[in-house]
């Protein structure tokens, strides 16, 4: 009977690291911070803020996740993997950087920021914080339809500008021609 209890558990395992592995091939981020003595409430919190930003906040068991990094650009991290650890992951390199450097504001002594890898580079803490501070994809797609708009809307006045002068003059003209009639 144990024996089948234990192939059951390394089939569920083994499904755990390929469904991770495959997560953290597809994110451009991953960032790795150290945790200790944050209480439930705090942790429900930073796991509902990722959730809303689209991020994946996910505890996992270290042997496991350098398991499931081979062959990834988090294997570059995985020496990481030691302690009580969480693994932070997403696909828009800043927006996770902005929530977990966010969250780890002011709980220095509780959550660490260890490293992380960043489109295949690796970066330590000092880096994600910096990371953080750049404006996120949303951010830069405002920044660029207004810059396309900013020229389009002054083009627009320009054309518009000798129009309007034309309707004036012609304006004045006819009713310079109506006083004198």
């Amino acid at each position: 009977m144990e024996g089948g209890e234990g192939q059951v558990e390394r089939a569920i395992k083994e499904q755990q690291i390929a469904e991770l592995h495959g997560k953290m091939k597809d994110a451009s981020i991953a960032i790795i911070a150290e945790f200790s003595g944050i209480d439930v409430a705090t942790v429900t919190d930073i796991r509902k803020k990722c959730r809303e930003s689209q991020v994946e906040y996910k505890v996992v068991k270290n042997t496991l996740a350098k398991r499931a990094a081979q062959g990834t650009s988090v294997e570059k991290i995985a020496d990481g993997f030691k302690g009580p650890v969480v693994l932070i992951l997403g696909a828009d390199p800043v927006t996770p950087a902005k929530v977990i450097a966010e969250f780890a504001k002011g709980k220095e002594e509780k959550f660490k920021l260890k490293m992380a890898v960043v489109e295949g580079k690796k970066i330590d803490g000092k880096g994600i914080e910096a990371l953080a501070k750049m404006p996120g994809i949303n951010e830069l797609r405002g920044m660029l339809v207004g810059m396309i708009n900013a020229p389009a809307s002054k083009l627009a006045r320009l054309i518009a500008t000798p129009g309007q002068q034309l309707a004036r003059a012609v304006g004045a003209r006819k009713e310079q021609l109506e006083k004198a009639s």
